[in-house]
């Protein structure tokens, strides 16, 4: 019989700036919230496996060995530690890779962390790091970037299904309404659509980022960290937690072309769908099961793509979805609750551990007042690594 992966303990810093910190102490600040969490810290040492999660704290802070470094600010050495890399999908990878130690019966417990300082450079450095993960000739060696990439997404969105820039500026509005009320968002401010989109100084407020991505359709350059911690569920080790486990119903990857130009067609995410379709199954779960979601809107037009890939509304119909309120936190279907890579923010090796922790939050109802979703049983997240060529989906339930 398999075995059964749950998750005990959850932790994580306010995402913002963070960059007068090393990147080990932060983590290791979300590793200790994990642990406390989970009734766990004394016993830190009884951890088999320390995954973390990291795209680029070489390039960004100048720092790497960041698993070995963790171990140390926390005084867990013996315990071994490796490091996770897949791009802005790192956290979510990390956390795959501890599923695996745990459903394999190498470990009973895993500690999972991922982080990130990206704000030691400009912001522009910032974008230009990123940006290194696209194929080196033919995308990066021609000046484009990750918005450069969200900006033509979006113009061919918009000819081929009509979704004008008001719709994103709903996704904005419904995000930063969820993110103002999440203790752990970079941006706690809600923002109107009369503010980014009607009133007559939108445009001034609301500027181009990448035609036609404008910058409330875009995520902020952000610090921080998040953990969790894993358990066999059959073990007899479970007991120890002060927590009921949320178990990991499903989590699987796919990927698609490394260059973009290579797709059949560049609207379709088929990494997101592959993976989320992997997720299902060994969920024994559909789209309609699912209560609540966290997508990888790093760009606003990716909440909507995404949400169409993993089959909650058809192809070029979640604009209007949106447009009708359904993916409120009282909508048919919430989505980013937390107030996604948007409001929340986004320090790319920490972002999928974030989801994640949202998840967990939300199905044990610990999220706070006004963006609680209601009696939620299955969660769903999307962790986007590239332009889409590197994908992470997770479903957590709670049973």
């Amino acid at each position: 019989m398999a075995i059964k992966v749950g998750i005990v303990g959850i932790g994580h810093t306010r995402f913002g700036n963070s960059s007068e910190y090393d990147l080990a102490d932060v983590m290791a600040y979300a590793a200790t919230d994990a642990l406390q969490d989970a009734g766990f810290l004394e016993r830190r040492r009884e951890i088999d496996q320390v995954v973390v999660g990291n795209m680029a704290s070489g390039m960004f802070c100048h720092q790497s060995g960041v698993a070995s470094s963790l171990i140390s600010r926390m005084d867990m050495e013996p315990v071994p530690a490796e490091l996770v890399e897949n791009g802005p999908a790192s956290g979510a990878s990390a956390i795959k890779i501890g599923y695996m130690a745990v459903a394999s019966g190498m470990a009973d417990i895993v500690l999972v962390v991922g982080g990130e300082i990206m704000r030691k450079v400009s912001g522009w450095e910032a974008t230009d790091l990123v940006a290194t993960i696209l194929h080196s000739e033919a995308e990066y060696d021609m000046g484009l970037t990750l918005p450069a990439f969200g900006g033509m997404f979006t113009r061919l969105y918009m000819e081929k299904y009509g979704l004008t820039e008001r719709d994103l500026a709903l996704l904005a509005v419904k995000n930063h309404r969820n993110g103002a009320k999440n203790m752990y968002a970079h941006i706690q401010a809600p923002c109107t659509i009369e503010a980014i989109a009607d009133g007559p100084e939108a445009a001034v407020v609301n500027t181009y980022v990448a035609e036609p991505l404008r910058m409330y359709s875009t995520c902020p350059v952000s610090d921080g960290a998040a953990a969790l911690l894993l358990v066999n569920m059959d073990s007899p080790k479970v007991r120890d937690f002060k927590k009921k486990p949320i178990r990991i119903a499903g989590i699987a990857s796919a990927t698609d072309t490394h260059c973009v130009h290579n797709r059949k067609d560049p609207l379709r995410l088929e990494a997101v769908r592959l993976a989320a379709e992997k997720a299902y199954k060994m969920a024994d779960l559909g789209p309609k099961d699912i209560s609540f979601a966290e997508l990888h809107d790093a760009f606003s037009i990716l909440e909507l793509a995404i949400s169409e890939e993993v089959g909650f509304f058809e192809r070029g119909k979640s604009f209007l979805a949106v447009r009708k309120g359904e993916t409120d936190i009282d909508g048919r279907l919430p989505i980013n609750t937390s107030g996604g890579l948007k409001s929340k923010g986004h320090p790319v090796g920490a972002t999928g551990v974030s989801q994640a922790v949202e998840l967990v939050r939300q199905l044990r109802g610990e999220a706070e007042e006004g963006r609680q979703v209601r009696n939620p049983k299955y969660g769903m997240s999307v962790n986007f690594g590239g332009f889409g060529n590197n994908v992470v989906a997770l479903i957590c339930a709670k049973d």
